[in-house]
């Protein structure tokens, strides 16, 4: 596959970048971060009604902007660069998707509409047991004469506190792995439903704790058939996978050039340290990783559109996803540790942004699995594969 960005993918980039590096700044980053929702209310406000960022990949038959998921994560890669703290990820590349691929079209005309009007949304999965898959779904549904009743509870939802509307995935009794999975979207006020946000070493993306206790939901809150939904909710999460790879490109990319900025200003033996060649090696090695990272994830980028739009490469989309997964993950983690020790013993306090970084890095390294559990998930697959031949 050659890719290339058109004139109006470079265009969306630039823009985000030149908004982001305005509104996103080091101050505005530690003053949102240490808020329980995260995030400035006015300026998600101001993202929503004068970007249109919410309705990037959303159809236009439904008042969004009817791109494609190359130009969605063109913007992430701008928001993993500037740690920009906001609803986004939890909203677009978790709810949003989750409503283009489960959704049928009376549900996602009512809810894309009120996502591109500004409500925020997320999906909640995983149970305290941990897990990244559809098998660490443990929350129920049982099936009444009215709709459905959801018991259980989820851990390490994005933004989960303060969501306006929450997709969830349950299970049939007795049911394990994909089996017996459904989703379901509901306002996240419901009766039954207590939220909890969990404070967590990134404060840059908040996570939060939900419970159900006998939610009581209408029949129409169901996407999709009931019981049908776990290779749904698998295409959803490695979506998902390529939205968190194209944030961690960023952060590769913003750790490699604050770090040089930093060597090239501070001054060791009378030189910046920057002259010196076993540093220049760290720096290339950085900048090797970063690139590398960036390949993978508009390859999978390319794939992840394709699933979208049921296009010829959409059962790639599992396999794109990990590659791209797991090498951004030990990439910046790579890059954000290698700027710590570059920078000496102050890369550590709080004066200094690449220890946002570093943590950054370390979440979205394990959120949705990390670099081994990808690495042995692509040997299953290739291992399937020959079995089945």
């Amino acid at each position: 596959m050659e890719f290339t960005f058109t004139d109006e993918q470079l265009m969306i980039r630039d823009t985000a970048e030149a908004f982001l590096a305005e509104v996103s700044t080091s101050e505005a980053v530690r003053a949102a971060m240490v808020t329980e929702a995260g995030y400035d209310p006015q300026l998600w406000q101001r993202v929503c009604e004068e970007m249109f960022w919410q309705a990037i990949h959303i159809p236009e038959e439904y008042g969004g902007m009817g791109l494609g998921y190359v130009e969605l994560v063109a913007m992430l890669e701008q928001m993993g660069r500037y740690l920009f703290c906001s609803p986004f990820f939890s909203t677009v590349c978790l709810g949003v998707n989750a409503l283009l691929v489960a959704a049928n079209d009376e549900q996602k005309a009512q809810y894309l509409p009120e996502i591109v009007a500004g409500k925020t949304a997320t999906l909640a999965f995983a149970s305290a047991n941990g897990g990244w898959a559809s098998d660490s779904v443990t929350a129920t549904f049982s099936a009444t004469d009215n709709g459905f009743v959801l018991d259980g509870s989820y851990r390490y939802v994005t933004d989960g506190h303060s969501a306006d509307l929450l997709i969830v995935a349950a299970r049939e009794a007795g049911s394990e792995g994909e089996q017996g999975i459904s989703l379901f979207v509901l306002p996240a006020d419901s009766a039954g439903v207590s939220r909890r946000w969990l404070p967590t070493m990134d404060q840059t993306r908040k996570q939060a704790e939900l419970n159900f206790e006998q939610v009581a939901v209408p029949a129409s809150a169901l996407l999709g058939e009931s019981g049908q939904a776990g290779a749904q909710l698998e295409q959803i999460l490695d979506l998902a996978r390529v939205a968190i790879a194209a944030d961690q490109v960023g952060g590769t990319q913003q750790a490699l050039d604050i770090t040089v900025e930093y060597l090239q200003e501070r001054q060791q033996f009378g030189r910046v340290i920057a002259s010196y060649q076993a540093v220049k090696h760290k720096a290339a090695d950085m900048m090797l990783k970063a690139e590398a990272g960036r390949s993978a994830l508009y390859y999978a980028a390319c794939v992840a559109d394709e699933s979208l739009q049921g296009g010829p490469l959409a059962d790639q989309l599992s396999e794109a996803a990990s590659i791209a997964k797991a090498y951004c993950s030990e990439a910046y983690f790579f890059n954000a540790g290698c700027g710590i020790q570059l920078f000496g013993g102050v890369g550590f306090t709080s004066e200094y942004d690449i220890q946002l970084y570093f943590k950054r890095a370390k979440s979205t390294e394990t959120f949705l699995g990390d670099a081994s559990w990808h690495r042995e998930r692509l040997a299953r697959q290739l291992l399937d594969g020959e079995s089945a031949a």
